[in-house]
């Protein structure tokens, strides 16, 4: 059985879930507590796992990989039942370009790492911190609304794909922060149908063993 290390509140791990569920694979999770006891991530066992300290990391018999998007681009072809990609060469690459704006433009700039050392190491105040993340939440955001215009169900087309995977995570962050969103009628449109699938529903962070 595949086994996922992540934190019920990792983007990248929610990512990492719903792709898991949509490809109806089952998978053992291990919770890395990213900041009880000064971050579980950082311990000896879990370094030898994962040298980058951060999650998510899976381990599919005697293959283990770090990355969101490597670990999505890895079940694909692995597993290809249940595709999160498109068909199509132009397709999947727009799914791609789509995930990317996330998992590339936005999330980098905004994970917990990267919060705690524009407070901590460069004296600005939690104010700061939150205009920092609405900022580059919102550039990305008003890309990616005007690039799904088009009406579709989802991201791409009428079945859900990597670039809903990366999106909806993104989205729970938003709210998390109290950021106001209403903006964006149609990543809000995605959102309700992604979070309406089942495979989307039990990766939530709130339905995680180590939401408590």
């Amino acid at each position: 059985m595949i086994q996922l290390y992540g934190y019920f509140q990792s983007s990248a791990a929610y990512r990492a879930r719903i792709a898991l569920n949509l490809k109806e694979l089952d998978y053992e999770l291990v919770a890395i507590h990213l900041t009880k006891d000064g971050g579980h991530q950082f311990t000896e066992a879990y370094t030898k796992l994962n040298p980058q300290q951060l999650v998510p990391a899976i381990i599919d018999g005697d293959v283990t990989l770090t990355q969101s998007m490597a670990i999505m681009e890895y079940l694909e072809e692995a597993y290809p039942g249940h595709p999160i990609l498109p068909a199509d060469p132009a397709g999947r690459a727009r799914v791609r370009s789509l995930s990317q704006i996330v998992a590339c433009d936005i999330h980098p700039l905004n994970n917990l790492r990267v919060r705690k050392y524009i407070v901590e190491d460069f004296g600005l105040t939690q104010d700061h911190g939150q205009t920092w993340q609405e900022h580059w939440i919102n550039k990305g955001f008003a890309a990616y609304e005007k690039m799904v215009a088009g009406g579709a169900a989802f991201s791409h087309g009428d079945t859900p794909t990597m670039a809903d995977i990366c999106l909806i995570p993104q989205m729970f962050n938003a709210r998390r922060i109290n950021m106001d969103i209403s903006a964006y009628p149609n990543l809000l449109r995605i959102e309700e149908a992604c979070n309406a699938l089942p495979a989307f529903e039990r990766a939530h962070p709130t339905n995680q063993p180590d939401a408590g």
